[in-house]
């Protein structure tokens, strides 16, 4: 099978470091250009930890010349400054995996939470990059908008029980993350001191990534706006997620044996009988996920590593399918315990 060249633009960050990772072990993805802001030196001298094991020239971020050497490119690139990539490369005949925000929501909903939309052609094209409910129009795709880490495991968690879920109560979503989820830049947040052995909540109900959940729930349940209550937490753990969702079931059903049926032909979700951990999802492209009812009640706890099935694992899997690949291939399954 032939090997089809890739580009990384966007290396200085978390997410492009472990796309990087995956993508030099890769059997079928030939890792030719990889650039950031402002290029001019080698891989392993922005991040030493590749010495001797991979080394390429970072570039300046140029279209022109990721066309010349790439078939298909990830973008690791903040909202707005990716839009602008991107639209070039598709112009150039490249394909897309895009990482940041700008082309996961509609016009409406994107221009609300984030900016004014400078690509509102390839935003009409764009496929959301959940392939456990998307698959067939990531096949066809030339752009696709990699999800968000919280809607991932919570989209996840929950859409499988859209049928079921009584729209007339509202659904909350606790959810928590390692502190490489919100980047490589320090903040006040993120500060050692500030969140060593510590635990709090941001932007709670104001997150963007509730109009994300929100979004998407409404399109797969073809039109039911679910109230959706979202507040995140920073943990003082490098990577991983959990979400713990909430909400009120219709219809008497059971959800542990009606998940694993739903989910049984899914290579990458996996359902449990008891509480699933973070510890044991990190490193690996998995989502876990544990269900229990009580009476009416549902609760869904759902894992992932933010960076990885929340970012860049996710990412090469909506390649491989792009590219026609076994989705499974080069991605990463065995978690990093102890």
């Amino acid at each position: 099978m032939k090997k089809i060249n890739v580009a990384v633009i966007g290396a200085s960050g978390f997410t492009g470091l472990e796309l990087i990772k995956i993508l030099i072990n890769h059997p079928r993805f030939d890792l030719k250009y990889v650039a950031n802001s402002e290029g001019g030196m080698e891989l392993s001298e922005l991040h030493p930890a590749l010495t001797n094991v991979f080394d390429i020239d970072i570039k300046k971020a140029d279209a022109k010349e990721v066309a010349k050497q790439a078939d298909l490119a990830f973008l690791a690139l903040p909202h707005k400054t990716a839009m602008g990539f991107a639209k070039e490369l598709l112009g150039l005949g490249v394909k897309v995996v895009d990482l940041s925000a700008d082309y996961r929501l509609e016009l409406d909903t994107y221009e609300k939470h984030y900016c004014a939309h400078q690509d509102k052609e390839h935003l009409c094209e764009a496929v959301y990059g959940l392939p456990e409910f998307f698959r067939d129009d990531i096949k066809k795709a030339n752009l696709v908008a990699n999800p968000g880490c919280y809607p991932t495991a919570t989209l996840l968690g929950i859409l499988p029980f859209y049928k079921y879920i009584d729209e007339n109560y509202p659904i909350f979503i606790d959810a928590k993350s390692g502190v490489s989820g919100a980047g490589k830049k320090c903040n006040d947040k993120t500060h050692f001191v500030s969140i060593d052995e510590n635990l709090f909540a941001y932007n709670p109900l104001s997150h963007r990534h509730e109009p994300e959940i929100k979004e998407k729930m409404k399109i797969v349940s073809k039109g039911i706006d679910y109230d959706v209550n979202f507040v995140p937490h920073l943990l003082p753990l490098i990577r991983g997620e959990m979400c713990d969702i909430y909400c009120r079931l219709k219809e008497d059903i059971d959800p542990l044996e009606y998940l694993k049926e739903f989910y049984k032909d899914e290579k990458f979700v996996r359902i449990f009988d008891k509480p699933v951990t973070m510890k044991g999802v990190a490193g690996t492209n998995f989502c876990d996920i544990y269900v229990k009812k009580s009476g009416s009640n549902l609760y869904i706890c759902s894992t992932i590593d933010n960076i990885l099935k929340g970012s860049s694992s996710a990412a090469v899997v909506n390649a491989n399918i792009m590219s026609g690949y076994e989705e499974d291939m080069g991605i990463p399954v065995i978690a990093y315990v102890p």
